[in-house]
């Protein structure tokens, strides 16, 4: 009896290995094919070739004749390119700031105050989101009008004369970041607001015990729970204020965006040099180099934004 306890305890450990069938282990994949494939489809295929017809003179009834990379060779020596650069980055420095601190100090607010019809007052932030943005352009258009506008009127009492902000280069850009602001912060203040909320109440409550004010609990229990979030609104604002297209096309009702062009962007250059010149190839060229400029830019503020944990400098 003791030789076969021995022999039992000597012996290897009995391992249980679960077969699992071929369609068990495609399975996992099977499920997360469709994104994929859509996102092969629709997203990498016209991605590429868009890098592929910026290296033609690619006319759309007619030759491509292959010019390698003349084309971007002739868009950083384009002065139009470079307007439309500077009014992308103007624009957008304009309306991504000041949404999202206003998105975060409404959201602090909404969080913490008293409020009767708190619930309506979380919901309505989403009005200005599912409001369509061509009856916006148009009720802007009205307010910032020269000569009939609300904001000129105001500006009457103080003794200013009236501005036409559509005809200048910095009035046409601050309407417009005024319009991107109004439409997307209260999406942006509901994601900062649903990660206070989820924030226990039980350590704001030990802070102001030990004698934290409400600013100290803001920037020690808040912004660090936020950081995520705020992170990835500042990639997505980055993304989409580098692509804004809508608003100055509605606001102007031209893809030159007025006489000098004070407020054409980017895409309303592609749009105009490819769909309107029916130059494809440099029209590619100008995606290709807007492409490149939004990586750079999300990687950016990515890092910058990463950087702001504890224990980094």
């Amino acid at each position: 009896m003791t030789a076969t306890l021995d022999r039992v305890a000597d012996a290897p450990p009995i391992t249980t290995r679960v077969r699992q069938s071929v369609g068990e282990r495609i399975a996992p994949y099977v499920y997360i094919a469709p994104f994929f494939l859509i996102f092969a489809v629709f997203g990498l295929v016209p991605l590429l070739f868009t890098f592929y017809v910026a290296l033609f003179d690619w006319n759309p009834i007619g030759e491509h004749v292959f010019v390698g990379f003349d084309n971007f060779t002739r868009l950083f020596g384009d002065a139009r390119f470079t307007n439309a650069l500077w009014n992308t980055l103007s624009i957008w420095l304009l309306s991504t700031l000041p949404q999202l601190v206003l998105a975060l100090g409404v959201a602090h607010l909404l969080n913490h105050a008293r409020l009767r019809l708190a619930v309506f007052f979380r919901m309505s932030m989403l009005v200005p989101y599912i409001t369509s943005v061509a009856a916006t352009a148009i009720v802007f258009a009205q307010m910032f009008d020269r000569d009939y506008g609300l904001l000129n009127w105001l500006l009457g009492f103080a003794g200013i004369g009236p501005i036409d902000f559509k005809q200048t280069v910095w009035g046409s850009h601050l309407m417009i970041a005024v319009m991107v602001t109004w439409r997307w912060f209260g999406y942006t203040t509901l994601l900062y607001l649903a990660s206070l909320q989820a924030i226990p109440r039980a350590i704001y409550e030990a802070a102001a015990v030990d004698g934290a004010g409400g600013w100290k609990q803001f920037r020690h229990i808040s912004l660090p729970s936020l950081r995520p979030v705020i992170v990835f609104t500042i990639v997505t604002s980055t993304i989409g204020g580098l692509q804004i297209f809508t608003e100055p096309l509605l606001m102007s009702r031209s893809t030159t965006c007025g006489a000098i062009r004070q407020c054409q962007t980017l895409t309303l250059f592609l749009y105009e040099q490819a769909f309107g010149q029916f130059q494809f190839g440099y029209g590619a060229a100008i995606g290709v180099a807007l492409f490149v400029l939004i990586i750079l830019f999300a990687a950016l503020n990515y890092v910058l934004s990463t950087r702001m944990r504890p224990g980094k400098s």
